[in-house]
């Protein structure tokens, strides 16, 4: 008897789970407004990053510029850095990343992303969040006039993509909403 209230408790449990994760399914709808705040979330880290690189920027703009780039991430992301001189990649935190980006040793440094687009599909995982994954090709100008160098490479990344509900309060309500944050960027190739 015992064990059959707890095989019942079990299955009553598991078929709740079951209807809670179905009624919480993204509408074709809704995930369509989610993958285009994706993409323009990937699209506002691109405008950060060629502006904290750049060396035109001042100081106090380009933190700033972390500060909000910073934003887009969930905790503890990475960012991959590759060099055609190297196969090693290098992960630094988001944060640290930037500020290496700022103090890279050119004194004329141009960054832009192109072909951005998903790989993968949003896909829900045990914890409730989606995930899916954008890739992107970043091309890298840095050129330094006193020696006459000049780096250039090309690096295709991937962009890990965490999307959950969230809630807020607005006038006294709660109200959720689905939200997009940044994760990993991972390098997967780099040429010249």
């Amino acid at each position: 008897m015992k064990n059959t209230l707890i095989l019942f408790l079990g299955l009553f449990l598991a078929s709740s789970l079951t209807a809670v994760a179905q009624s919480e399914n993204i509408s074709p709808a809704r995930k369509q407004a989610i993958d285009s705040l994706a993409l323009e979330k990937v699209k506002d880290l691109s405008k950060y990053i060629a502006i904290i690189g750049s060396k035109d920027t001042q100081f106090s703009e380009a933190n700033r510029v972390m500060d909000r780039a910073e934003e887009l991430f969930a905790p503890g992301a990475e960012m991959g850095v590759s060099s055609i001189n190297s196969s090693e990649i290098a992960y630094y935190k988001v944060r640290r990343y930037f500020e290496r980006l700022m103090a890279l040793n050119y004194d004329r440094v141009n960054i832009t992303w192109y072909d951005i687009q998903y790989i993968s599909d949003l896909e829900r995982q045990p914890d409730g969040r989606y995930v899916g994954v954008i890739t992107i090709f970043q091309r890298f100008e840095g050129t330094s006039i006193e020696t006459g160098m000049n780096y250039k490479d090309t690096t295709k990344k991937d962009i890990t993509i965490y999307v959950e509900k969230k809630q807020t309060q607005i006038a006294g309500r709660t109200i959720e909403f689905w939200d997009v944050m940044l994760g990993d960027v991972r390098v997967t190739e780099t040429s010249a």
